[in-house]
């Protein structure tokens, strides 16, 4: 602490990153969302009678399955890339290493959400037909 610092300096706790508690309220947000929406897919795969792919594909074709399953899909690779960064953040000392690791944590959770994103738009817009 500073000479210069002031109690609401103290108070908001800003720290040497100038981040603060901003990371870890959008951890514990992206996780309560998590879980509703784990809770939302439990629930919903109970209420389905056979778990064949007909009767699933049939279930995601619904605006209402679907969006859930894609906001599902958002907030789990969200969470899964903000949690992993924390980790190599702190663990991963040497900063070319970190920049490195941080980068391939970002390509592979946009890359992995935006496949899973496309897999369930391929079956809730596909041929209603087939």
């Amino acid at each position: 602490m500073t000479e210069m610092e002031t109690p609401i300096a103290r108070v908001r706790g800003l720290g040497s990153a100038r981040e603060g508690g901003a990371h870890w309220w959008q951890e514990r947000q992206s996780a309560v969302a998590a879980f509703l929406l784990y809770l939302w897919l439990i629930v919903s795969l109970v209420r389905l009678a056979p778990l064949d792919q007909r009767t699933m594909v049939e279930w995601l074709r619904d605006p209402a399955a679907a969006v859930p399953m894609l906001l599902l899909v958002w907030v789990t690779f969200r969470h899964l890339r903000d949690g992993l960064q924390v980790v190599i953040e702190d663990y991963v000392h040497e900063e070319g290493n970190k920049f490195f690791t941080l980068l391939l944590l970002n390509f592979f959770a946009v890359g992995a959400g935006a496949l899973a994103a496309f897999a369930v738009l391929k079956i809730a817009l596909g041929n209603p037909g087939a």
